[in-house]
């Protein structure tokens, strides 16, 4: 509301008498109704429609791209076995190679 609103109101109001507060209880009362929680059901339904809605939304991979990410992974794991494979023979030998020099083994 406008400040001149405003002025023209609070006279109306002063002219009348009492302003009309049991409009704004009545409002209260409506706001308490709408503010009580939801039924489980009613979440529960809610929910899955708002799934159902951002699945749809969803851009899913062709086949292709499937396959192609599919190959990508199995050779990055089998690039990483073999670079730990390869640390792991290394540390082992020069390990192997300290213990000889020292007398251990």
């Amino acid at each position: 509301m406008s400040e001149n609103e405003k002025i023209e109101q609070a006279a109306v109001n002063d002219a009348a008498g009492a302003p009309a507060k049991p409009a704004k209880a009545e409002k209260k009362k409506d706001v308490k109704k709408k503010d009580a929680k939801p039924s489980f059901f009613d979440r529960a339904g809610k929910w899955f429609k708002e799934m159902k809605s951002e699945l749809k939304k969803v851009v899913w991979p062709t086949g292709k791209q499937t396959l192609n990410n599919t190959v990508i992974v199995i050779v990055c794991c089998i690039v990483v076995g073999l670079c730990i494979w390869l640390f792991d023979w290394l540390a082992g030998s020069v390990i192997s190679a300290l213990l000889a020099l020292f007398g251990k083994t």
